[in-house]
Parts: structure tokens; C-alpha cells; sequence
């Protein structure tokens, strides 16, 4: 352990960049990084404005930050994937390698994985982290570390179009134009979508999403959904809808909107019970999928990035220094229409 600077959660509200006492120590199949760029993300921020997301309250001060990447600077014993120069982006999520769950394939959802900046895990808003070498991954020389730190959230859409079972061709819509939103857009394109209508309240949003080839805008303030995608796919309906607003208003038409026999993938989770229609769900025979965090899609997320096929470049608003990591969380809480993804060099 060893005292770093760090920005530090102290509780609800209240953000400090001060020294923290946090580990260092590099034992066998460890590595240590030098953090380059950490995103910030809703849940970091949301932790700050609310000081919880269900069940993981913030009890203690703790370091906020989980997308992110750097640069290799220690490794320990028994890492042979891995040396000290190497760039990488770091997935934050760690299981135990033994429980049912990894053991299924599904270690994202398994109850004891430590997840950076979740209570009472640190995150890595903070100079170095030591971390897993299993679950740190090389970036291709024609990736940035921005880019890298792109990755982990790129993740989410990646599961979600993984669990969608996207065929060449399908039609998908995406429900809410957030950096979630929109990644799930472009990895539902990059899965084999013709096309992704994506659907939102703000327009500025919708136009940066309108940047990707396949993407077909619908500003729900003067458009019906519903409407458009009947138009789009001549009364049939989407075969995939992606949920990724998180409102329990979008739950109210969202049975109307895929095809007979078409999936939901819910990818936004509500603060609150939704009602839905069961009734429709049965007679048409849709399916519904469910996403939490991902499983195994870190090589495929960067495998896409690096073949030039991915270009994250456009969602990223601004760039921060570590010492206005304040400022930038002060910025995302304002919910700018115009602001996608905001990140904070750390050098």
C-alpha cells in the first residue's frame, strides 16, 4: 500500500482530489499501469449525485474512475502476456475464476467479482493500479489511449448485440442516444444491422449519432417511434429493440415496435417497476434479453477498433486534466445535449 493522489468520493455531493492510501504491491499475475486516460461514466456520476445505484451504497470514501487505459510499467511473476511498455485498456470487472458462474461463461453476474469505483471497490482516478494481467488487454498501435479507454463502455454495446443473436441484414432500434445508446447502435452495425434507428429527446444527440452510416435519427419530442418504424420496415417492425434509455416511459409502446417473433434487449436499467404488456409479448412470441456489464467481449471490441472498422473518436466531448478531474464531473452532471463521453488525462 502507498499513499496517490486521487479523486475521491467522500460522500454523497461531495468530490476531493487528495492522497489515499491504495494498494501497489505487484504479486504473481499482476501487473502495474500507469493510467493515461479514464473516462467518466453515469455510474461514476451517478454515485456522486445520489451515492448509491441499488443495493451498492457509498459508505466510505472511495476512488471513483473504471474506463480506462495506460501503459504497463511493472509485471509480476508468472506474466508472460504482458511486459513493461506495453499500451492496454483494463476491463475493471474481476470474478472469481472459480464460482458457477465464470465457470458457465457468465462472470459478469457473478456475485463476488470486484468492479472498480463500486462499493466499496476503488476505482482508478488515480496515478497507477495494480490489476489482473488475465483481465488487462494490449491496444493495437492505431488505437489511442482515448480510444482504449472507449472500450469498456463499447463493451456494453458489444454484449448487447451479442445477446440480440443479430443476423445480416436485421433492422434494430435503439432507444435512447446516450454513449451507451449510441455504442450499442454502432456495434448492432458492426454485427451485421443494416441499419439502427435510434431514438431520442435530444436532437443534438441524435446528430452525432446520424455521423455512423446505417443510423436513421427519430427525435421523439416531433416524431412517434412506433410510427417511424412501421414506416421504415412497411408495418412489419424491427427484428431487435435495444433499450438503452433507462426511462420507464420507453417501456410503455416498446412491445409495438419489433416484429412478430423479434427480440428486446434491455440494456438501460430503471429506477423504478415498469409496466409492460405481457399479452403482447406472449402473441407476437417476443423475446427479451437482458444485459448486465459483459462477458468476454474485450478481444472483440478491440479486434473491431484496431481493424478500423469502430471509430469511437466522435463520441468523445472533452478532455479534462486529472487536476479539473472536479470540474469534469461538474460538467457531466450539467447533462449537456451536446456531450457524449468526457474523459480525464491523467498525465
Amino acid at each position: 500500500m502507498a499513499m496517490m493522489r486521487a479523486l475521491v468520493l467522500e460522500k454523497q455531493h461531495e468530490l476531493k482530489l487528495r492522497e489515499i492510501d491504495l494498494p501497489t504491491d505487484v504479486g504473481p499475475g499482476l501487473v502495474k499501469i500507469k493510467l493515461h486516460t479514464v473516462g467518466v461514466c453515469g455510474s461514476d456520476v451517478h454515485y456522486y449525485t445520489h451515492g448509491r445505484i441499488g443495493p451498492f451504497i457509498v459508505n466510505a470514501p472511495m476512488v471513483l474512475g473504471h474506463e480506462a487505459a495506460g501503459t504497463v510499467v511493472e509485471v509480476g511473476a508468472g506474466v508472460t502476456t504482458l511486459k513493461v511498455g506495453d499500451r492496454v485498456c483494463m476491463e475493471p470487472g474481476v470474478p472469481d475464476p472459480s464460482s458457477r458462474a465464470s465457470r458457465l461463461g457468465m462472470y459478469n453476474i457473478d456475485p463476488a467479482v470486484t468492479f472498480w469505483a463500486t462499493p466499496p471497490v476503488h476505482g482508478v482516478l488515480t496515478p497507477y493500479v495494480v490489476h489482473p494481467a488475465n483481465y488487462t488487454f494490449k491496444l493495437p498501435e492505431t488505437v489511442s489511449f482515448a480510444e482504449g479507454a472507449m472500450v469498456e463502455p463499447f463493451a456494453v454495446g458489444m454484449q448487447a448485440a451479442t445477446k440480440a443473436g443479430i443476423k445480416p441484414g436485421d433492422t434494430a432500434v435503439v432507444i435512447g442516444a446516450g454513449p451507451i445508446g449510441v455504442m450499442v447502435a454502432i456495434a448492432a452495425l458492426a454485427g451485421g444491422c443494416s441499419r439502427a434507428i435510434v431514438a431520442d429527446l435530444a436532437q443534438p444527440k441524435l446528430d452525432i449519432a446520424a455521423r455512423y452510416q446505417g443510423v436513421i435519427p427519430v427525435n421523439v419530442t416531433t416524431q412517434n417511434l412506433v410510427a417511424e418504424v412501421k414506416k421504415l420496415t412497411d408495418d412489419w417492425g424491427a427484428d431487435v429493440v435495444f433499450e438503452c434509455s433507462g426511462s420507464p416511459r420507453a417501456w410503455a409502446t416498446i412491445a409495438d415496435l419489433p416484429r412478430p417473433g423479434g427480440t428486446i434487449v434491455v440494456v438501460g436499467l430503471p429506477v423504478e417497476k415498469v409496466d409492460f404488456d405481457i399479452a403482447t409479448l406472449s402473441t407476437r412470441e417476443l423475446r427479451i434479453e437482458s444485459v448486465f456489464r459483459y462477458a468476454h467481449q474485450y478481444d472483440r471490441a478491440i479486434a473491431l477498433m484496431g481493424s478500423g472498422r469502430v471509430d469511437l473518436k466522435p463520441l468523445i466531448s472533452e478532455t479534462f486534466s486529472f487536476e479539473d478531474s472536479i470540474k469534469a464531473f461538474e460538467r457531466a452532471v450539467e447533462g449537456r445535449p451536446t456531450d457524449v463521453k468526457l474523459q480525464i488525462r491523467m498525465e
